[in-house]
């Protein structure tokens, strides 16, 4: 089989990172961004939606400002790579989590869309992409995230587009 491949120019392969964050630059308010490391300088990034496959779920640790800060990457497959890093411990990963747990075929897209919330917060909300229906899920700030997680990897690992990596315990 031939895959057909568009030639001239293109991004290189790397992920797009995205990071949560309610925020304002320019008296525009976004609650995601880039982050130019070259020119120390963040970008909004203004639509709130992103469509694709999820992929995989990474448990990360960054340095900043000499403290380990604890990171869930969300692996989105669409029309480029994409990374939605945030806090383990945030209200975005924790309603993210939350209503993945209610997805049962992760071969379908889905879009990962954020919400504003009250004062900085960020809450995640999840849409089948297809009929455009939220996903649902009660709040519940005491889960057993341990347990969701892992009911989201076994899924995530039958689906046929997406595996779980995580070389760190799971720490919540």
């Amino acid at each position: 089989m031939v895959t057909e491949m568009k030639l001239g120019l293109c991004n290189p392969p790397e992920p797009i990172y995205l990071y949560v964050k309610s925020g304002e630059l320019n008296g525009e308010s976004y609650l995601w961004y880039n982050y130019d490391i070259n020119n120390d300088q963040i970008i909004p990034v203004h639509k709130t939606g992103l469509t694709g496959y999820i992929s995989e779920l990474k448990l990360t640790t960054k340095e900043f400002r000499e403290r380990d800060n604890n990171k869930l990457d969300i692996v989105i497959k669409a029309d480029e790579n994409y990374v939605i890093r945030t806090g383990r411990e945030t209200n975005f990963a924790k309603s993210f989590l939350l209503a993945a747990s209610c997805v049962q075929d992760f071969s379908k897209p889905l879009i990962i869309a954020a919400t504003a919330g009250k004062e900085n917060v960020v809450f995640c909300n999840l849409y089948d992409a297809a009929t455009k229906t939220r996903i649902r899920s009660e709040w519940n700030k005491d889960a057993d995230w341990l347990a969701i997680i892992d009911s989201v990897q076994t899924k995530l690992q039958t689906s046929e587009n997406s595996y779980i990596v995580s070389g760190e315990p799971i720490l919540f």
